[in-house]
């Protein structure tokens, strides 16, 4: 069975398509073969980076390690039961068409609660929360005291990854590895900066998910959405000298890889 990457949030700007685009077109440069779908039926920004890729390559002809997209199928709503969800159909038959010919299946969450993202987020292997690192994310997590430093409680997003986490259980199905990713970290080290870290480790311990570093605010991540390209494909476009920050943000999804503890992955870029 394909392994099931979920990345989800209930807020956007926090980059999940570009965590998307990175962790599955790195997937597919390992020979992995990774099928991709944006549940974010309105703005479909990762489907458009996946296009623009596809635009890109043909355009360029270049052949590069690329995830395949699928569009949700449609369903007769006639044939469905009283009651039942089309939306729930349309993931479980978009799942049962590509798990058969994949290593992965990527699946982008929009940034607010919808029922597909609701069903996504029990069928993830594999959950990524990408937040910014500040407290007006962190709030997606959980709530705290006028300090900063005291848990009051679980927001609505760990509510329903928890309940996701049971609908698993009573299928019998391996637990969530919840991953929350810190993204576009600042780089000095600022009184709110560790106010964040130690949040974010007792939460950590608290409701179950591990902690790691995502990508801090670069400019190259703007500049390669319109191509459709990731920080892997530099040198195969001609870019021969890497600067200082390109280096950087490689090492980042790096040790991004290396943290999400994929099955059959070992990193060797």
């Amino acid at each position: 069975m394909a392994h099931i990457i979920v990345v989800g949030n209930e807020k956007g700007g926090a980059g999940k398509s570009t965590v998307s685009m990175h962790v599955a077109t790195a997937l597919a440069r390992m020979g992995k073969r990774v099928a991709v779908l944006d549940l974010d039926l309105r703005q479909k920004t990762f489907a458009r980076y996946v296009h623009n890729r596809a635009q890109f390559l043909q355009n360029s002809e270049l052949d590069l390690p690329s995830p395949s997209y699928h569009d949700l199928p449609q369903i007769d709503q006639e044939q469905l039961k009283p009651g039942e969800n089309p939306y729930d159909h349309r993931l479980s038959k978009a799942i049962a068409e590509i798990e058969p010919e994949n290593d992965f299946i990527l699946i982008d969450c929009p940034g607010s609660h919808t029922r597909l993202s609701q069903v996504a987020h029990s069928l993830a292997d594999t959950l990524i929360t990408p937040l910014n690192d500040s407290f007006v994310d962190f709030d997606l997590l959980a709530h705290v005291d006028t300090d900063g430093n005291k848990i009051m409680g679980p927001s609505v997003y760990s509510e329903m990854v928890w309940n996701a986490r049971q609908l698993r259980a009573q299928a019998g199905l391996k637990p969530i590895d919840w991953v929350v990713l810190r993204n576009r970290l600042g780089a000095q080290q600022m009184v709110n900066k560790e106010k964040m870290e130690k949040a974010l480790e007792a939460l950590a311990k608290r409701i179950g998910f591990r902690v790691v570093p995502g990508f801090h605010e670069r400019v190259i991540f703007r500049e390669l959405f319109p191509r459709g390209l990731t920080l892997l494909d530099l040198r195969d476009i001609g870019v021969k000298q890497l600067n200082i920050s390109n280096v950087a943000a490689r090492q980042e999804l790096r040790d991004l890889m290396k943290s999400l503890n994929l099955p059959g992955i070992e990193v060797n870029f």
